[in-house]
């Protein structure tokens, strides 16, 4: 099932929604018309980067046997590689849009203006090395006729073809050349930078947007607002985000001086520079009820997720926060669009005392994984509500799926995006990747999130900025009058087939995915239900009792 892209995610990098299961990935949001320092991952693997290179036979043959047996052996579905390399070949066409290539029989033909210029035999087996011998041939024969694809280097090359074979497969299964693989791998991981977000005016003037929290920017003294005018006795004249970039990323533990023009005084700021993980968790409370934005899943998450929870009790006892404590939490979920697959097991587990968190399902063995809570409740049993939207994916959904569920919290919002594929990253010889789509993961109850999403328990669609106290009683009274309705509904989410699209589809309608900015009805009625023990108990007990009502 295809999806469209979340709309509000913007992010630094175009891995959207990707999880992972070997080596993982995700994403930061950027803020619009800003940039974070270039991530540059300390322990990324050093390989000799071919994309810099003019295309190189030898080379070539490499990436296409390494990328063709990963493809063949780990991905989800079984792939027919002649299809596959066909397509990636069909994609040469945005290179030179004269280039073609079809399979007629037992051979692959390239063709150049309708015209046939050559054609060669499928290998015998179904294997990646002798693909690639035939990938090279045919691009060969291409390159010998198209001026434009002999000029082209082989970084062009590259994304040309196996962008175009990966489209072929699912929207998630993608490549990444060797540079925009280096920030994938500080987004996952972190990157040696100093933990900024800066903007880069029309005229080349470089202002700092914002400080990230604790980072080394931070202890420097830098500021919101400064405007940053040379980086080591380089000036910044007319300036772009990618020599900036540049500039200011660099191995962990080295220093930067920057020249710092505040308010018309010129500063000049020494930084070392530092491993930087954007932060993605933030604690607010509103009245007695602590407030915990989660907006991404990076390799920090669930240790800050911990840090907060703790924050809001330690903050409450010592009278900071609500004289007696807090009084439920709210996890807001709405729009973050996944990451990390670990960080959200790891974050799941620390409100849950036992049972399953998620299991991911494919081809290969090791696609093949359950994972349980360990046990021990960071919250001590406070009433949890978790907000989601029709934006909130993967890592979040697997998040709210585990903790509704495990009868631990109670859902609010919009159906959930369905994003419930996983993806292994596979590194190339030229530097770069391939995203590779290679399990689904299922429910504690058993559904294939896949296309589907979390189900809410009190659902908003259609009404999110109506917050006047008839819209949010009706939502609270359904969960008081119609609970038979709600469990059937919840049990028929768990137990429809997940080749049964059409019935996948109907329950999707039931409670649309749609995007939901903040300080609406999710709040209110969220509110609303912690302060009632006894409909948040109701609420609860819907998800407990559902699986014995079958459609």
């Amino acid at each position: 099932m295809t999806l469209p892209p979340p709309s509000r995610v913007l992010p630094v990098l175009l891995l959207g929604l990707a999880l992972t299961a070997c080596s993982l990935t995700g994403d930061e949001p950027a803020i619009p018309g800003s940039a974070p320092e270039t991530p540059v991952s300390p322990s990324a693997p050093v390989s000799r980067d071919l994309s810099l290179r003019p295309f190189s036979k030898p080379d070539a043959r490499h990436m296409f046997a390494r990328g063709y047996v990963a493809v063949a052996s780990r991905y989800i579905e079984p792939v027919n590689l002649a299809d596959f390399v066909v397509a990636g070949l069909r994609g040469l066409t945005s290179l030179d849009a004269r280039l073609d290539a079809r399979i007629v029989g037992a051979t692959v033909e390239v063709l150049y203006d309708g015209r046939r210029v050559a054609a060669f035999d499928r290998p015998d087996q179904d294997h990646g090395g002798a693909w690639a011998d035939l990938t090279l041939d045919a691009v060969q024969a291409a390159r010998a006729v198209s001026p434009d694809l002999a000029s082209a280097d082989a970084e062009a090359l590259y994304d040309a073809l196996f962008d175009a074979a990966l489209a072929s497969l699912d929207p998630f299964s993608r490549y990444a050349g060797a540079e925009e693989a280096r920030l994938n791998r500080g987004s996952r991981n972190g990157f040696g930078g100093i933990g900024i977000v800066f903007d880069v005016s029309e005229d080349g003037i470089v202002r700092v947007e914002e400080v990230v929290r604790g980072a080394p920017a931070e202890a420097a003294g830098l500021r919101a607002g400064d405007r940053i005018v040379s980086v080591d006795g380089r000036p910044l004249e007319r300036a772009d985000m990618t020599l900036v970039r540049n500039l200011l990323r660099g191995p962990v533990g080295a220093s930067v001086r920057l020249g710092v023009d505040r308010g018309g005084q010129r500063l000049s700021v020494t930084i070392r520079r530092g491993l930087i993980v954007m932060p993605t968790v933030e604690l607010t409370f509103d009245g007695d009820i602590a407030v915990m934005r989660v907006s991404s899943f990076n390799q920090a998450t669930t240790e800050a997720v911990a840090e907060a929870v703790r924050a809001a009790r330690r903050q409450a006892g010592a009278g900071a926060g609500p004289a007696a404590g807090p009084r439920g939490l709210i996890i807001d979920m709405r729009g973050n669009p996944g990451g990390l697959l670990d960080q959200s097991v790891t974050m799941a587990d620390l409100f849950l005392d036992g049972g399953t968190i998620v299991s991911t399902r494919g081809r290969h063995p090791e696609a093949r994984q359950y994972y349980s809570a360990t046990g021990g409740d960071v919250a001590g049993g406070l009433p949890i509500v978790v907000l989601m939207d029709g934006e909130s994916a993967s890592a979040a959904e697997i998040v709210a799926a585990a903790l509704q569920d495990g009868g631990r919290a109670v859902v609010i919002g919009t159906t959930s995006y369905g994003k419930g594929t996983v993806q292994t990253v596979i590194q190339l010889p030229n530097g770069g990747e391939i995203t590779l789509t290679w399990s689904r993961f299922h429910s504690p109850s058993g559904y294939v999130l896949h296309g589907l999403g979390v189900p809410p328990v009190a659902c908003t669609s259609g009404r999110a900025d109506q917050t006047g106290p008839r819209v949010v009683d009706s939502v609270l009274e359904d969960l008081r009058t119609h609970a038979l309705h709600i469990a059937r509904r919840l049990s028929s989410w768990q137990h429809t087939a997940y080749e049964d699209t059409e019935r996948r589809r109907q329950l999707r309608a039931l409670c649309p995915a749609e995007p939901h900015e903040i300080n609406g009805l999710d709040e209110v009625v969220a509110r609303r239900l912690i302060a009632d023990p006894g409909l948040y108990a109701r609420a609860v007990g819907l998800v407990r009792a559902n699986a014995a009502l079958r459609p």
